[in-house]
């Protein structure tokens, strides 16, 4: 198709502003999906989406849009590429790599919410790609909608007229089929890089247009058993059909493309993909590392240069992954090179622990991002798991002056040994209804922030910057940010660099043992109040033994909270009656004797319920 017929869009917004909903009413109305097979987020095709009613995954889908009608002829006939991305803060690298397969974007902002701080955040990343921006206010059929007020928040925040904010609602349709229309008329169409120009502005002489180019970008990929390697990519030069010898610019590694094809939003074979289409491709490659998020694919016999790809996404959060049979090692990381072929963000490495074997050290964007990480494992590959307290990374210069990055609390060198701690700071931004500022100054403090400036946002809504250590950020400071707005608050953040810590390993004994698990590195103010909840709560979750058992906080060279689990009791008179009383004093010496070798020598089996219960700070 010609290439002014074509546009490419995203949708990015905060958390739940509705972008799930939007696009289901765009695939109506463009009847990409049957009205059969129509159902809520049906863009979002992971259980996990679904169940928790948020984005996890981008989305791409191509709609066939006739403005004014499916009557009209084919000269108005439109393709729009849709690439439905994720809100939270954790999948922040899913938009940045969404936005550059696209030339524009709908800042999709709720009417009843406002701007919200992860707004600021994709709002950042659209312009500095260059992103065409659209912004739309959703949920206009709410009662609770605030128009006027948003559409005054947005003028200020794009420096755009009130007559440029378009509305519509996700829930009637209203609005939708007029929003498509303005994307034909604001986004501008795909435009191709090829033949390239000398800085003079001169074509190349030994880079003619020919039809055997190819240069694509790979945004995304996929793993099946079946095709191997399914790549996600821009066409931005030439044509691609099946049958091509295509070549990884960046691997260098080889391969024939099986088939071509679209997103309807399921997998749709094509003829071919041309410049402009966003679609994919089956490389049949089953080897793990060769292909990459931001590489090139171009043909094997005219091979040209690679496309600027992306930033590597920084894990910020830590944790240690083991199977909690210890048979299932090999399994594990069969499943964590699958995960990653879906989610290229996160990472991971062996390591092996004295009591807990092997497994491994895997490297998240949050908390949420691990959260679904280790629940995808256990759904999709029926794995059992034992997960360790979540930690940042930390830089330790012992007495030695080596130094040395540690991932892991339960490699957290003895406080003897150290002479200086860094940690990572963050700097944040809270925007809030005006009334729950005290509040929020309040967990700020219990959170060892820094604020800094304070600025009024629309007509009851302020700005508030900060600077806070990773460490806290990681430390529920989510929740309790909810919780005290009443849902009200959101957050954006970025890291900032490094600072000296004030820290301390805290471990958990369970009956005289260390579980390496539940290792943390918290702050040496906060150790003992951290030590006695940690204490509490696992005293609450760990089901009552054979045998009385101690339950201990140890930090600082000493134990520092401690509670005993009394063991299950069996009367073993209950069967006599009567008789001299000698004769139950005995069999009660028995049962002590034996409780009493149990205590010795009896281990705790903590199942995988008990590890994530502890994991989820909520709970």
């Amino acid at each position: 198709m010609d290439l002014k017929h074509i546009r490419n869009f995203s949708i990015i917004a905060h958390i739940d502003h509705g972008k799930s909903t939007l696009a289901d009413r765009m695939l109506e109305i463009t009847h990409t999906v049957p009205e059969r097979k129509m159902r809520d987020q049906v863009l979002d095709s992971m259980e996990l989406e679904r169940e928790r009613g948020i984005t996890i995954k981008m989305q791409p889908v191509r709609m066939v849009y006739h403005p004014g009608g499916p009557e009209r002829s084919e000269e108005q006939e439109y393709i729009l590429n849709l690439i439905d991305t994720p809100g939270h803060v954790d999948f922040s690298y899913e938009v940045s790599r969404a936005l550059k397969a696209v030339e524009g974007s709908i800042l999709l902002i709720d009417s009843t919410q406002g701007v919200q701080a992860q707004t600021l955040t994709t709002l950042a990343m659209a312009r500095d790609g260059g992103i065409k921006i659209i912004p739309v206010l959703s949920k206009i059929d709410s009662p609770l909608a605030r128009i006027s007020e948003v559409k005054e928040e947005v003028v200020k925040l794009l420096h755009c007229s009130r007559e440029e904010i378009l509305q519509v609602s996700g829930r009637t349709g209203e609005g939708v089929d007029n929003l498509l229309q303005e994307i034909i008329k604001r986004v501008s169409e795909p435009k191709e890089t090829y033949p390239f120009r000398n800085s003079g502005g001169e074509v190349s002489k030994n880079e003619n247009r020919s039809d055997n180019i190819l240069r694509a970008l790979v945004f995304d990929f996929k793993y099946s058993n079946h095709k191997g390697v399914i790549v996600f990519v821009r066409l931005l030069d030439g044509r691609v059909k099946r049958g091509d010898n295509l070549i990884f610019a960046v691997s260098g590694e080889k391969f024939n493309a099986l088939e071509v094809g679209t997103f309807s939003p399921e997998e749709t074979p094509q003829d071919y993909l041309s410049s402009g289409d966003i679609g994919y491709i089956v490389t049949g490659i089953k080897k793990p590392g060769i292909a990459s998020v931001g590489d090139t694919i171009t043909m094997l016999k005219n091979p040209l240069p690679a496309l600027s790809g992306y930033m590597q996404p920084m894990p910020v959060v830590w944790a240690s992954v083991f199977p909690e049979d210890a048979d299932d090692f090999a399994e594990l990381k069969l499943a964590l090179g699958k995960l990653r072929l879906s989610d290229s963000s996160f990472s991971y490495e062996e390591e092996s622990s004295g009591s807990l074997g092997r497994g491994f050290r895997c490297g998240f964007l949050g908390m949420l991002h691990l959260e679904i990480i280790t629940e995808r494992l256990r759904r999709e590959f029926n794995l059992n798991l034992v997960v360790t307290t979540p930690s940042i990374t930390y830089e330790v210069v012992n007495k030695q002056g080596k130094k040395e990055k540690i991932y892991s609390p339960f490699f957290f060198p003895d406080d003897g040994n150290i002479e200086t701690i860094f940690e990572s700071w963050v700097n944040l931004k809270i925007i809030t209804p005006v009334e729950y500022v005290g509040s929020i100054m309040q967990i700020l403090f219990d959170h060892e922030a820094e604020v800094g400036d304070t600025e009024n946002f629309g007509d009851s809504r302020s700005t508030i910057s900060v600077k806070m250590p990773l460490r806290e950020l990681m430390r529920n400071f989510f929740d309790e940010l909810k919780s005290v707005s009443s849902g009200y608050g959101s957050i954006s953040y970025e890291i900032s660099g490094e600072r000296e810590a004030d820290v301390t390993r805290l471990d958990i004994l369970v009956a005289g043992e260390v579980v390496p698990a539940f290792s943390r590195v918290v702050s040496k103010k906060r150790v003992e109040e951290e030590a006695q909840k940690a204490v509490e709560k696992l005293e609450a979750l760990l089901p009552r033994q054979m045998f009385t058992l101690k339950i201990q906080g140890r930090a600082l060279g000493r134990i520092i909270s401690s509670a005993t689990l009394s063991g299950m009791k069996k009367d073993v008179t209950q069967h006599m009656y009567g008789g001299d009383i000698t004769r139950k004093m005995k069999l009660r010496e028995k049962q002590k004797k034996g409780k009493k070798k149990m205590k010795e020598r009896g281990r705790v089996n903590i199942s995988q319920d008990v590890f994530l219960k502890m994991m989820r700070s909520g709970e």
